[in-house]
């Protein structure tokens, strides 16, 4: 027989903390052992404490408390929209629809197919069809869904969900000084840029003749100007030192996000740190294995790695010396992180890394969403997402030149 039981504000206090966690849907860690009306501390699996009945009972109402705090904030400020979130999440196409659209015989069966999924009649206004069109109306769906978030976003989500952003800014800063270089129209140019990544100031770019100008005349009020302030020189911008600024911007981009991220700590940072790792890692392998055979030397090259990822540092030293692509192959190989991809990759294809790196970065995406109460998820939904619509164009591509059996030659899965 059961001796020495709670008394009854004992209990009503343990079911008011219950009920006050559950509502927002949080599961409560048990105060009582069901053994025993003795105390057993949570914290301590296997091992029983034995306290004064009050004492116990509001020791833990107040850590049981404290281990929802975190979640019960979150749902209070960020739930609604991670909620919605999710539900695009669950908008995306799966692999019975990869299926349906590789065995489309023309551009009208892909948008007949597509308006029976979440994109519904995006191109019903569309007499004719292109590649081109079907892209620009998917990006279109995702700008829209991106900027609801974004306005909703109270802090410090609304600065996560800017930094998500700003390596397409650093993109359309690249693309308006490369193609002025080429003598492009700046108005096509500023057209062909990234929604995600529009600023005022875009369209003064072309006027910069080196990276000061850029950074005094363009830049100094975006959320760029810090990173271009770290790399000011008087050269004269040419198609090399575009691609050294856009790679230098890059690095000091995800530095700056990992310290964010980091900031925030929790499953957010734990995640996030994965994420830009595998980024990182890309764009330190993309710069070697583009640097080949150029005049950019060892030094030049470990300068333009981010200083974070799996393969930093210890592997930075040796890859910077890597002069073919199966050096980089080896070096790759002696990552843990990257033994599946060494294992599927065939020898001297550097398409096929790219491709094996983006599956990778899908898979960690998609497992992004089986946590809670963290903001990881909404970066992983934009890389989903514009993985997404390169499949789809893609596809298009594959369709509208009649090479429907190259179709799953370049298909990235975002499906389980």
């Amino acid at each position: 027989t059961r001796t020495g039981g709670p008394s009854s504000h004992i209990v009503s206090e343990e079911r008011r903390v219950r009920a006050s966690l559950c509502a927002h849907g949080i599961a409560p860690a048990r105060i009582w052992s069901t053994a025993t009306w003795k105390h057993t501390d949570v914290a301590y699996p296997g091992r029983r404490k034995t306290r004064g009945k009050g004492e116990a009972t509001h020791h833990h109402v107040r850590r049981t408390m404290a281990m929802g705090m975190d979640a019960v904030g979150f749902n209070i400020k960020d739930g609604y929209l991670d909620g919605i979130l999710r539900g695009y999440k669950g908008g995306l196409l799966g692999a019975t629809d990869y299926t349906n659209l590789g065995q489309c015989e023309s551009l009208d069966d892909v948008k007949l197919h597509l308006e029976g999924t979440d994109y519904g009649a995006f191109l019903q206004d569309e007499s004719t069809l292109h590649t081109s069109r079907i892209v620009d109306k998917c990006l279109a769906k995702l700008v829209d869904e991106w900027k609801y978030l974004r306005c909703n976003a109270d802090e410090p989500l609304a600065t996560f969900l800017d930094y998500c952003t700003y390596g397409h800014m650093i993109d359309n800063v690249v693309l308006i000084v490369s193609g002025t270089l080429h003598e492009r129209d700046v108005h096509e140019l500023v057209e062909k840029c990234h929604p995600l990544g529009l600023f005022d100031a875009i369209g003064t770019l072309a006027v910069a003749q080196n990276l000061r100008e850029l950074y005094r005349l363009c830049l100094v009020d975006t959320p760029l100007g810090p990173y271009v302030s770290e790399c000011l020189s008087s050269e004269d911008l040419d198609e090399m030192n575009v691609e050294i600024l856009r790679n230098t911007l890059y690095k000091a981009y995800l530095e700056d996000f990992m310290r964010f991220c980091r900031g925030l700590g929790g499953e957010t940072a734990d995640r996030m740190a994965g994420l830009l790792a595998l980024d990182a890692d890309r764009r330190a392998l993309n710069i070697t294995i583009n640097s080949i055979g150029t005049e950019l030397t060892r030094d030049d090259r470990r300068s333009l790695y981010p200083k974070l990822g799996h393969l930093y540092p210890d592997l930075h030293v040796e890859l910077a010396t890597c002069e073919d692509l199966e050096q980089v192959k080896g070096t790759l190989e002696r990552c843990p992180a990257y033994h599946d991809v060494c294992r599927r990759l065939a020898y001297g294809e550097s398409q096929a890394l790219d491709k094996l790196l983006y599956e990778e970065e899908a898979k960690l995406c998609m497992l992004t969403f089986q946590g809670q109460f963290h903001y990881a998820s909404f970066y992983a939904y934009l890389k989903l997402r514009e993985q997404e619509i390169r499949n789809l164009m893609w596809i298009s591509e594959c369709v509208a030149q009649n090479q429907r059996n190259r179709i799953q030659d370049g298909i990235v899965p975002l499906w389980s």
